[in-house]
């Protein structure tokens, strides 16, 4: 009775319907995935050719992402290991095939090129790594080798148990023979390996239940060899001639098939068997390979591991406990909260930015909880806001085991170097290192400085160059002459489309439209937009500019802003992709021209350029925290003048990242009447984000001020009232803290209060805060003494918070943008700082028609006011009632996508005090440590 024939091509067909259901099913958890497979040839050999088509062929069935990555013949053995490299980094990739042989001209180590491919994506089986941990029996972290895997399967089809079986491997390859021979072992078969060498291979052979042949001869084996009912599976190509083929020759394998299937009990024809499975596995594999890698990257499944403080009492300076502890390598960070390798471009050891093109792997990923962390009106000193962030995300994460983010604002080195020194947190509350965090970082400070100064430059030398040249000179610098023709750059084009002239060809513009195209015609006393530099320098408040005799006695007053107060800090913190914040600064105005006009970035021709310069700063940047958390610092616009948040960017990206069980805790500048107030009405209406809870940050300090405390000096003592008990003074302080819970309850968000605690504070003043906050509407309120204690002293404040988060709420913004800019700041005064009514001083009152009249009027509103006081007075303690708002001017930053009102006087550009903090700031020249930062 003839074997039952083992048909590959059935089994190998079952095998890729039952895959393209597996990535049908995957697309159900991410319709952005796709598995990924690269095949990689070197050479053009006709027979690899050949084999390759029929896997690219094979993958696009099942609905693999398959690339054929075809080198020269010239390449080099380097060249492909580079190739092999930018594989392995891709993370949309899951397998990677070097097809073998590599034909090239140049001398090649298979061993070492095949052994480069990261074992992950090792899809044919071949490295050393998946081969080891075949042998020593790991198959289920592995990659089994695709034709032993084919044979195994057709095996498996004729129903017979391997178990117990005697089972006869000719050949030692390590492609079949070899990994044929484990895989037979650690099913339990009893294996022997024949090859050319040995003795008695007929007598071998007659035993075999199971017979697996890949020698490379000709029907070698004899069907009188083999033993009466076993399972014959041919590895064999080999060529024989045939005259009755039109090519003069046919396939036969390495069994003598006729004489072979009359013993057998089961037997696999050449072609037809073995082949088509050898593809079917490796579809397997790279199926296989892409269910692992979307298993290890879930989002929200971290395997972070936390540091350890070793608190100290006293509690050392902020720099001491920095460097006391050493920060986890910043790749292996990204690694523990789900970022891959090729979204993750490092600076150093411990900083790092992230690709925004992991916005688009997450996007269907559910967000986190996200929280946000302001304070009561502060003193001057500041009562703890950065440092309390921290404490929170240390407790969620190190203590409570959550999945957390802190997402902060980027320090300017003005206030470093000035009166306020850095703002990592403090204590054992940081983001380390503390001097990376507050000196350059990665650089994001001093590209929106070039790329501020570039448009103050382009507009003095545009005005320059109007006021010096004819139209027609003019038009012909501006389109210069180029090969003998003349062109317009695309931005150019978008200048003439915004005048309505739909024209391409330069030659054609009429007079007219030359002079309109030409000339912005800027009034010097309408240009809005000033340099910056990011160091506080009084005497360039008001300065004289263009007094060389080459600008021709075109001089005019001008002034530095302090660079986190620049709008493209403030489009940096508001963006929400590269094309947004490149459409975001195209849109901003930088002057008005003579007739009324607004004159924007792209008018000048430098948007293209700024958004080159911001090119990576647009990326977020990952730290941590002294207990290993991990934090995004982003973005750092000035509170006073811009919104004072950190960025969407980071706070959307750690929302994914964190799952829907995580948090992602960031925070507001100053008082919750200017951050809170912005973040809320600003911030989240940008990005579409929902939070789930508010933290106030309140201290003792800061309320016995508001109950009539005496005035409170940055660098000198604090008066006796703070450092004793008066619980009188503390409770009269407390109107500012409940008018500040007001104003966080009029957005529909949960309200927990923390207080952040001092040493001289008693635990009575602590109980009154907590019960007046309660009373006053806060969800929960704690005191925290995560200064001294780091994440294990805000513990009982990340309970409240979790507690909070599933709370009901009902978020509203606190006005409709398409009110009348007036009636918005109205409601701002109000509502949120008490005023009785507004005052549109003259100038405010003409840029509120100018700004109507040129179609900003729906922006919303960015208060500039002091943020010592509800009021506009800065003196005006607690909770001020019976004022008036003066608002004296108003500015638009239309690409950011507010407009500013000016309440008061506010120096966009601080001084130095008498003693700056740099006179402590040094460098040791021995270990290059830096010195006397806090």
């Amino acid at each position: 009775m003839s074997a039952q024939i083992i048909s590959g091509k059935e089994v190998s067909a079952q095998v890729r319907a039952r895959l393209k259901k597996e990535v049908e099913q995957m697309k159900t958890q991410d319709p952005n995935f796709r598995p990924g497979l690269v095949v990689l040839q070197v050479g053009d050999r006709d027979d690899s050719n050949l084999y390759i088509s029929m896997k690219i062929k094979a993958a696009a069935e099942i609905g693999i992402n398959a690339t054929h990555m075809r080198l020269p013949k010239t390449a080099t053995e380097s060249e492909v290991l580079d190739r092999i490299r930018e594989v392995n980094e891709n993370s949309s990739i899951h397998g990677l095939i070097v097809q073998l042989p590599l034909d090239s001209v140049n001398k090649m180590d298979t061993e070492k090129v095949t052994n480069a491919v990261a074992p992950e994506k090792d899809v044919d089986g071949l490295t050393s790594i998946n081969a080891g941990k075949l042998a020593r029996g790991d198959l289920g972290d592995c990659f089994l080798p695709c034709t032993p895997n084919g044979c195994m399967e057709l095996i498996k089809q004729t129903g017979i148990s391997i178990a117990g079986k005697k089972a006869v491997v000719i050949g030692r390859s390590k492609i079949v023979g070899a990994p044929m021979h484990d895989l037979l072992l650690w099913n339990h078969a009893t294996v022997t390996t024949c090859h050319s060498k040995t003795a008695n291979l007929t007598e071998e052979v007659s035993k075999a239940d199971i017979l697996v042949v890949g020698i490379g001869k000709a029907e070698m084996v004899k069907g009188d060899w083999i033993k009466k009912g076993a399972v014959v599976i041919d590895c064999g190509i080999n060529y024989v001639p045939d005259e009755s083929k039109p090519n003069g020759k046919r396939v036969v394998g390495d069994v003598h098939y006729t004489s072979a299937k009359e013993q057998a009990g089961f037997i696999t024809p050449v072609p037809g068997g073995v082949g088509p499975m050898t593809v079917a596995m490796l579809m397997a594999n790279t199926v296989l390979g892409a269910k692992r890698f979307l298993d290890s990257h879930q989002p929200g499944k971290w395997n972070i591991s936390y540091t350890e403080l070793n608190l100290q009492s006293p509690v050392p300076s902020d720099i001491v406990i920095s460097r006391s502890c050493v920060p986890k390598p910043i790749d292996r960070m990204a690694r523990e909260v789900g970022l891959l390798s090729d979204e993750v471009e490092l600076y150093g050891k411990t900083k790092a930015k992230v690709q925004l093109s992991i916005m688009k792997r997450l996007q269907a990923q559910p967000d986190g909880k996200y929280v946000v962390v302001t304070g009561i009106t502060p003193t001057p000193l500041g009562e703890g806001k950065s440092t309390t962030t921290i404490g929170l995300v240390q407790a969620l994460g190190a203590h409570l085991k959550l999945n957390v983010f802190a997402c902060v604002r980027q320090p300017s080195q003005g206030p470093t170097f000035g009166i306020k020194g850095g703002a990592a947190g403090g204590g054992y509350s940081q983001v380390i290192p503390m001097e990376e965090f507050n000196l350059h970082l990665t650089g994001d400070i001093h590209a929106i400085t070039a790329a501020n100064n570039l448009v103050a430059a382009a507009i003095d030398a545009r005005m320059f160059h109007e006021n010096t040249q004819s139209d027609k000179a003019l038009y012909n610098r501006l389109v210069p002459l180029s090969g003998g023709k003349r062109q317009f750059s695309p931005i150019q084009i978008n200048r003439l489309k915004k005048l309505g002239i739909e024209k391409t060809d330069p030659t054609t513009l009429t007079e007219e439209e030359v002079t309109r195209f030409a000339r912005l015609d800027m009034n010097p006393d309408a240009v809005t937009w000033q340099r910056v530099l990011d160091t506080n320098d009084r005497f360039l408040r008001k300065i004289t500019i263009g007094q060389s005799s080459t600008e021709k006695g075109f001089t005019r007053e001008a002034q530095f802003d302090i660079t986190v107060a620049s709008e493209i800090m403030a489009v940096l913190a508001l963006t929400s992709s590269l094309a947004d914040m490149r459409q975001r600064l195209a849109n901003m105005v930088v002057a008005t021209s003579h007739s009324g006009q607004p004159i924007t970035t792209e008018d000048l021709g430098v948007s293209g350029a700024l958004a080159v310069l911001m090119r990576d700063a647009i990326k977020p940047n990952l730290m941590q925290t002294l207990e290993g958390t991990p934090v995004f610092v982003h973005a750092g616009p000035f509170a006073n003048i811009a919104h004072g948040n950190s960025s969407i960017l980071a706070d959307k990206i750690a929302l994914k990242l964190v799952g829907p069980d995580g948090f992602v805790v960031t925070e507001a500048g100053f008082g919750a009447d200017i951050g809170m107030e912005k973040f809320f009405n600003i911030k989240c209406r940008y990005s579409g984000l929902r939070p789930h809870v508010v933290v106030l940050v309140a201290t003792v300090r800061a309320l016995k001020m508001h109950g009539g405390g005496p005035t409170v000096t940055a660098g000198m003592p604090l008066p006796k009232e703070y450092v004793e008990e008066n619980l009188e003074l503390l409770e009269k302080g407390c109107s500012n803290m409940k008018k500040q819970i007001e104003n966080a309850r009029l957005f529909g968000v949960p309200v927990v209060v923390a207080v952040n605690a001092f040493k001289t504070d008693t635990q009575a003043e602590l109980d009154l805060i907590c019960s007046l906050a309660k009373a006053a509407g806060a969800f929960d309120a704690v005191h925290c003494s995560h200064w001294a204690e780091g994440g294990a002293g805000a513990v009982a404040l990340g309970q409240a918070v979790q507690r909070a988060s599933e709370a009901p709420s009902d978020f509203k913004f606190l006005y409709d943008v398409e009110l009348p800019i007036a009636d918005k700041i109205r409601i701002i005064a109000q509502k949120i700082y008490g005023a009785d009514d507004i005052e549109l001083l003259p100038e405010a009152q003409r840029k509120v028609e100018l700004y109507t009249k040129q179609g900003f009027g729906n922006l919303p509103i960015c208060m500039a006011k002091t943020h010592l006081s509800l009021s506009h007075e800065a003196d005006k303690k607690g909770v001020p009632t019976g004022f008036v708002v003066p608002v004296r001017d108003i500015r638009a930053s239309v690409g950011a996508g507010f407009l500013f009102p000016l309440v008061g006087t506010m120096p966009t550009i601080p001084g130095l005090p008498t003693r700056p903090c740099f006179y402590d700031i040094d460098l040791d020249p021995e270990t290059e440590q830096v010195n006397g930062l806090f």
